[in-house]
Formats: structure tokens, sequence, C-alpha cells
């Protein structure tokens, strides 16, 4: 995997106390009383944490964030390490942290019920499956829309979820509200990523739960593509660019 910059190896170390020292401690199990999470909720109570675990690296402990991101301490909450740890294989540079990054999409995408997914369907033979947070207003969506008949030519099967990228009830939100709601999702999503404006509608829905989902899963921007094994591409694609990547 592509490194995003060798400055993220650069382990970044913040000492967390500004008075007393804290002697060393052997590691404590990991709960909601654990110290770590103890020290960063009054340091930084909008810390989105979502648990501690070991690290793999003896004497530090791994805090893990909602999007997937994870920081790293000591146990005693004295030392924080910022950056992905990578592992030097015999693959190379194994970003560990991505690799949950991917399984826990993987898991997310998973529990969505494909009722609630707008789908594309591969023609002939399925080969592979991608799912894509997408916004009707975003142009590189539109640009990624146009390849779709391509791709299902080709065997790929395009799920996409809603993400409104402005955030909930916005427009954009209210025209992934309306896209969801027609009888025929395909077509009304077509549309809109023409430009045609499409009467609103409005019924029970899972755009804000996909849009949350999508923050979950670490999406910054539309068109977010996700392959089967929970890897993220971040941004547009042509077919033939992502027929090299799933090897078809």
């Amino acid at each position: 995997m592509e490194l995003r910059s060798f400055a993220a190896l650069a382990l970044l170390a913040i000492a967390l106390l500004c008075g007393n020292v804290m002697s060393a401690a052997p590691p404590a199990a990991v709960g909601t009383n654990d110290p770590v999470i103890a020290k960063l909720k009054a340091l930084r109570p909008d810390l989105p944490i979502e648990s501690v675990k070991p690290s793999p690296i003896p004497g530090l402990v791994a805090i893990v964030m909602t999007d997937g991101s994870e920081l790293y301490a000591t146990p005693d909450a004295r030392y924080l390490i910022a950056g992905d740890l990578y592992e030097m294989s015999g693959d190379g540079l194994v970003n560990l942290v991505e690799k949950a990054r991917d399984e826990k999409r993987k898991q997310l995408i998973a529990g969505v019920s494909l009722n609630d997914m707008a789908i594309f369907p591969a023609q002939g033979t399925r080969r592979a499956v991608i799912t894509v947070f997408t916004d009707v207003d975003c142009g590189y969506c539109r640009k990624l829309h146009l390849e779709v008949p391509k791709m299902n030519k080709m065997g790929v099967e395009v799920r996409y979820l809603a993400y409104p990228r402005s955030g909930l009830n916005t427009p954009s939100y209210d025209k992934l509200v309306t896209a969801w709601c027609s009888s025929d999702r395909q077509d009304a999503i077509t549309r809109m990523k023409r430009g045609e404006e499409l009467p609103p509608k409005t019924c029970a829905n899972p755009v804000a739960q996909e849009y949350e989902l999508g923050h979950l899963a670490g999406v910054t921007g539309t068109p977010a593509i996700v392959m089967e094994d929970g890897h993220m591409l971040p941004g547009y694609m042509t077919a033939a660019q992502l027929g090299k990547v799933l090897g078809i």
C-alpha cells in the first residue's frame, strides 16, 4: 500500500501530564476504566474514542477512534504517539491500521440491507461488487456515474449508499431522500446526476443512517469506492482504471 508520507512514520511523543511524573506501571486491563481513556477524556473530551486494545508493540496500547484511526500510548497514560503503525514484513511495509480500517468498513457495509441501497447490477456473470458513497450534486460522482454502464458490462455490480457531502437537512440531503423514496431509484439517481430537478419526495428512508455510516467508515469526500474486502478507493476512477484495480 502506498505510504501517505514518511512523516506519518515519525511517531510524535506528547507528554500528557503537565505536572506530576507518573511511575511506569504494567499494562492495565482494557475497559471503560482504563487510565488511558480517563486521561484522554479529561484532556480532550471531544475525542471520539471507541476502545483501547493491546498494541502489537510491547509496552504500548492502541486507542481506536470511531473512524478506525488509532493512537498509541504507554499504559500509564503518560505518553501518546500519533501516526499509523507499519509492519516491516516480507511483503514490504504493511499499514496495520489501514488493514483494521478495511475490516471495519467490510463489517459496516455487510450490515446494510440491499433494500437500502441503489443497485446497478452487473450484466452477465457478476465478477465483482463495489459499494460507493455518493452525492447527486458532486461533480466527480456524476463523472463516475457515466462510467457505471461500462462497469456493469465488465461484470461489476455498483451499489450506492447515500452520502450528502453538505450534511443532513440540506438541499443535497433532500435530493438524496427524493431519490431513495422514488419507485425507481436507478432512474431517479441517473436523472439527478444529469442535473434534472425532480419533484421532492419523502418517506421512511436510510439516508441519514448511511451518512453516519460513511463517517464511521472514514469517508471524507465523494465518491468513495469500497471494494469487497473493505479497502476504500477515494475519488473518481474510470471503468478501465477500476478494472485494473479489481484485476478484471
